[in-house]
């Protein structure tokens, strides 16, 4: 077509039953809604198409009505293949119940995935899931008794252990970028990541499959910069206007040239954050990472105020910050923006980024932890019927040289007050995350402590450290009983031998 400009509509309509589709965004960034709408609307008004097979990597969605949540209806999907379900709650809640068949592996391998579909390889051979849900010795990645087909295996190469996830063809890819020209070159200057457009649309063209762009907005034949396209016209096959409100540049900004890079945010003026027991905690997590030279990734939730607390004391040049989809440097976003980040280095694809991290590029990591398990093991992704998947967390706790776990003691209502150098536990918490025995192993502390990982697990409270004897507490907040504020709220007795008192400027 030399015109490959269409309505949302007609664009929808080359949709099939029984397709692969692949869905671009990462979290609250990037999702072509109005092709999400329309596919719903189409399914809606006439049940067609049906048995759709979901590909993606961090389930874009605003943990309510957008991104994914717009095409959770059984029967129209039958499968899905992903990294992370946590903002899409009603594909999650189709795949817990069994109502669909579901996958959940790490988002960098879905994310590379693409690329090696693209390159006509029959899968990923990685290390990256072993001795984790993912690894079919455990549960291969299934998230319900209804999903059957084993799509990774254990594979030995040069007398290693690996895992071998298959590939599968790509019968549509939705992407999204912000300008696009008659013949579909797209490109993304408004964007705030670049994520895996490229990859998924060569994906679906060497799948014999079709590409459909969403954009902002259409320009002249021939105006765009070669240096700026990022999916050539020759790969897309149809191209969307899309309304402005179903192109916003995340779900909880509009636009902001700071996270597209046009303009640099000043950080001069700081507004102190309260200091609670998360600040505590991102205080005592940026200790060690003062020590560390190279790239450091911080993950979503608590260790997501490390680079508020980076910035307000005046280090946050000190180090290089980046995050999973793609950015290097600069302060990462936080909320619906998460993935984003200001004053940015630079801005590559998203299996680049994890091509690096697998490859051990990351000095340190900072991530969250849910339960903790007595052996060191954590889990992030699912706990009975709450089911959120492991994004970039089995990636990225696997392969840096130096990983923090932060998060508080316990959960459920937790308060503190934090004075004059002292921790006092005003309310406890209701739900207990020091347990003898994890509900699903995201991360393996005996594989860890094996290949001799450095590993810390940061409380406001206290701090434990992996060994290859278990988990042993290394750090007593100041006015914290060991015995009365520890020890009775856990569900195994870890190794102690002469803790150290946490260092009294982290609570003043």
């Amino acid at each position: 077509m030399n015109n490959k400009i269409m309505s949302a509509n007609d664009a929808i309509a080359l949709v099939k039953s029984n397709d692969v589709l692949s869905i671009a965004g990462f979290v609250g960034v990037g999702v072509p809604d109005e092709l999400l709408i329309a596919l719903e609307e189409r399914f809606l008004s006439t049940s067609n198409p049906i048995n759709l097979t979901l590909m993606f990597t961090a389930g874009p969605g605003d943990g309510k009505q957008r991104g994914l949540n717009r095409i959770a209806h059984a029967g129209l999907i039958k499968r899905t293949i992903g990294g992370h379900y946590g903002l899409a709650p009603k594909l999650g809640n189709l795949a817990i119940s069994g109502k669909i068949e579901a996958y959940n592996f790490p988002q960098g391998i879905v994310s590379q995935m693409y690329r090696e579909i693209a390159a006509g390889k029959p899968g990923i051979i990685s290390r990256v899931g072993l001795e984790t849900f993912v690894d079919p010795r455990i549960e291969g990645g299934k998230v319900n008794k209804n999903t059957t087909e084993e799509l990774v295996e254990v594979v030995t190469l040069g007398g290693e252990e690996l895992l071998f996830y298959k590939a599968i063809k790509i019968d549509v890819a939705f992407i999204r970028g912000t300008s696009a020209d008659p013949k579909g070159n797209i490109s993304m200057e408004r964007e705030a990541l670049r994520i895996d457009n490229l990859a998924q649309a060569m994906a679906a063209k060497n799948s014999n499959g079709l590409v459909i762009a969403q954009v902002e907005k259409i320009v002249e034949q021939d105006s765009l910069n070669p240096r700026i396209v990022e999916v050539p016209g020759v790969m897309v096959d149809a191209v969307v206007v899309a309304k402005s409100e179903n192109h916003v540049q995340t779900y909880a900004t509009v636009y902001s040239p700071y996270l597209d890079g046009h303009a640099k945010l000043s950080i001069e003026e700081v507004t102190p954050t309260p200091l609670d027991f998360r600040k505590v905690i991102c205080r005592r997590a940026s200790m060690e990472l003062k020590k560390y030279q190279g790239v450091i990734n911080l993950g979503i939730g608590v260790p997501e105020g490390v680079a508020s607390v980076a910035r307000e004391e005046g280090w946050l040049g000190d180090v290089t910050l980046s995050a999973e989809p793609g950015v290097i440097g600069g302060q990462p976003s936080s909320g619906l923006d998460f993935g984003t980040a200001v004053n940015t280095d630079v801005i590559i694809t998203q299996n680049q980024q994890f091509d690096f991290y697998d490859g051990g590029g990351l000095a340190a990591a900072v991530l969250g932890m849910a339960q903790v398990g007595a052996t060191g093991d954590v889990n992030v992704s699912r706990f009975g019927s709450r089911f959120t998947g492991a994004g970039g967390f089995i990636n990225i706790s696997q392969n840096a040289k130096n990983l923090i776990f932060c998060g508080a003691f316990k959960s459920g209502g937790l308060q503190v007050n934090v004075f004059e150098g002292y921790l006092e536990i005003k309310r406890e918490g209701k739900i207990q995350k020091f347990v003898n025995t994890v509900e699903q192993i995201t991360f393996s502390g005996d594989r860890a402590a094996k290949r001799g990982q450095s590993v810390l697990y940061i409380t406001e409270r206290c701090v434990f450290e992996l060994s290859l004897d278990g988990v042993k507490l290394i750090e007593v907040a100041p006015g914290v009983d060991i015995e009365r504020d520890i020890l009775s709220h856990m569900g195994f007795e870890p190794l102690i031998e002469n803790p150290q008192k946490m260092d009294s400027n982290i609570f003043i």
